[in-house]
Formats: structure tokens, C-alpha cells, sequence
């Protein structure tokens, strides 16, 4: 399944983007409303904290007859997309330097040796939508940056997990972009979490697909075109740490909960490695892409500065 949120009327609503490609979206808020089935959770967050229950109900909405159904069906192309977890279950979980390239070309901007995968954390408040327009404010950053990932979204509790068991805990699977300022995340002897955590600056979605629709999340393309041109075009099977791995690691002493987001790396292709740099401007289009999951499509705007008195 493909589970959203979207905006109708100034209401947060979630919904089913059934088919490939999507072209539809079940309100789900609306059906269950229509049937009376008032224990549907009111957002993706509070679907994914109520577990196999909370999925078995929307199939139960799904199968309901046609005539049914079909009067809460809306256009895909007309609605509004939010973030899936907005916000998700405690700050985005992120892995740096999990593909060998983009770990060989950010030693090599950088002037260092090789280094191994690291972890850091994104604030929630860096969470924007699929569509959402990115605000560049050159008072605060003039390096803002772009990397592609895979998202991966925790279902179930999870502490001090082997690899082989991690991937019963998945509920499912996103796309991130790990937006990043890189002179403040360069800057102050080295601020990764205040460098990726600018104000609806990370764009998530455009929804969580299920896992048992991606039963092996090595062998996705991951890419991203600046104004049409592509920047990175990898793969998940590259990672140095594959998605299991990196779960298992990161429950060991501390608890992973459901609606946890986890973004797993990016593959090479950043701007501040590219020579010479590049960085993002107002004006900029980036789309953001992983096979099996879907694209963002995000504008770069200019902040509007405020009037000097």
C-alpha cells in the first residue's frame, strides 16, 4: 500500500494511493466516517503505532464494495501532499557516508582520509512536504546542498536487534532528501544535526509505501536532477552497510520505536563535491526519486527579508 496525508479544508487527512502508477487516493478519513468506523487512527504516525490492527482496518475500508468506496476517491493531481510523519517518532535517524563514492568525495573535498559511516540526527522541524516549495535564506546558509535517500520507516519496538531480525520491525519506506547546509554543518568545529536541521528544509514522501510491496530494499535506484539535469544516480545495492544492518546497529542500546524515520545514506553526486562546488539557488527545481517508491518535486524560493526600519 501506498499511505499518504494530504490537506482538504485545512484538515490533515490520510489516504491509500492505490495502482502504478497512483492517479487516485482513497480518503480514508472520509470512508471510515461514512461506514462509522471511528477506530481508524487520525494520521500515518498514530496507523503505525496501532500495528497489524491498524493495517488489517484500512484493508477492511479497501475491500468495502465499489459503490461504497468510490464516493471518497479523489485525483491524485488535485490534492495537496503533506510529509507522512510530520512528525515522525522523535527526530530522522541519518546515516553519513553508507556508499563508497560519496565517502571517497567528501575525503577528497574535505582534504582527509576516507572515513567510516557515521550516525547523526535531523530535528523534526526539518520535515517538509513532497511538493513543498524550500525557502534559501543566504543570511543563514549560501551552501545549501542536496542528497538523495532511501527512507526507512520502524513498525514495531525495537532494541538490541541481530541483522537477521531487523527487518521485521520495517513498517515500510520513503524518499528522503537530506537537505544540507554545509558551511553551518562544516562550521563551529562540526554541527552535522544544525547543518541538516534547518526549518522545513528536508523533504519527505511522497508517501510510505508498505514493505511487503519491497521485499529487498538493496536493489532500488536512487536519483536527483537539479533543474532537469542529473546530479546523482546510484543504488542501494551499493551501500557499504545495507538497510538491516544499519537498523540492528542502531537499536543496540537504544530503543527504536514505531513511526521512527531512518534516512540510510546517499550515493555520490553532492554539490560541495563537484568541482567547481555547485549549490542550490532560488529558482532551482530538484526531483528526487527511488524506484519502487515515487518522486518529490520540490522549488527552491528566496526568503523574503523583511523591510529595514
Amino acid at each position: 500500500m501506498k499511505l499518504l496525508m494530504f490537506r482538504h479544508h485545512d484538515e490533515r487527512r490520510m489516504g491509500v494511493a492505490p495502482g502504478d502508477p497512483a492517479q487516485d487516493v482513497v480518503d480514508l478519513a472520509a470512508l471510515s466516517r461514512a461506514t462509522g468506523a471511528t477506530s481508524l487512527p487520525a494520521d500515518l504516525l498514530g496507523l503505525i503505532e496501532a500495528g497489524d490492527a491498524g493495517l488489517g482496518l484500512v484493508r477492511e475500508l479497501l475491500a468495502l464494495p465499489p459503490s461504497t468506496v468510490s464516493p471518497h476517491v479523489r485525483k491524485l493531481a488535485g490534492l495537496e501532499l503533506l510529509a507522512p510523519l510530520d512528525p515522525p517518532r522523535g527526530d530522522v535517524l541519518a546515516i553519513g557516508r553508507n556508499y563508497g563514492k560519496h565517502a571517497s568525495e567528501s575525503a577528497q573535498a574535505w582534504g582527509e582520509e576516507v572515513k567510516p559511516p557515521t550516525v547523526f540526527s535531523k530535528a523534526q522541524t526539518s520535515v517538509t512536504g513532497p511538493f513543498d516549495d524550500i525557502v534559501i535564506d543566504p543570511r543563514i546558509s549560501d551552501q545549501i546542498d542536496w542528497e538523495v535517500e532511501l527512507g526507512v520507516v520502524m513498525g514495531r519496538t525495537a532494541l538490541n536487534l541481530e541483522p537477521a531480525d531487523a527487518m521485521r520491525h520495517v513498517f515500510g519506506y520513503t524518499v528522503v532528501n537530506d537537505i544540507s547546509a554545509r558551511d553551518i554543518q562544516n562550521g563551529w568545529g562540526g554541527q552535522y544535526f544544525k547543518g541538516k536541521s534547518l526549518d522545513r528544509s528536508s523533504p519527505v514522501g511522497p508517501w510510505i509505501v508498505t514493505a511487503n510491496e519491497i521485499p529487498d530494499p538493496q536493489h532500488l535506484r536512487l536519483s536527483l536532477r537539479v533543474n532537469g539535469v542529473t546530479k546523482q544516480d546510484g543504488n542501494t545495492a551499493d551501500m557499504l552497510y545495507p538497510v538491516a544492518q544499519v537498523i540492528a546497529w542502531l537499536s543496540i542500546g537504544m530503543t527504536l520505536r514505531p513511526g521512527t524515520l531512518i534516512a540510510t545514506g546517499t550515493p555520490d553526486g553532492v554539490g560541495f563535491a563537484r568541482t567547481p562546488p555547485e549549490f542550490l539557488r532560488p529558482g532551482d527545481v530538484l526531483e528526487t526519486e527511488v524506484e519502487g517508491i515515487g518522486l518529490m518535486r520540490n522549488r527552491m524560493v528566496s526568503a523574503t527579508v523583511p523591510a529595514e526600519r
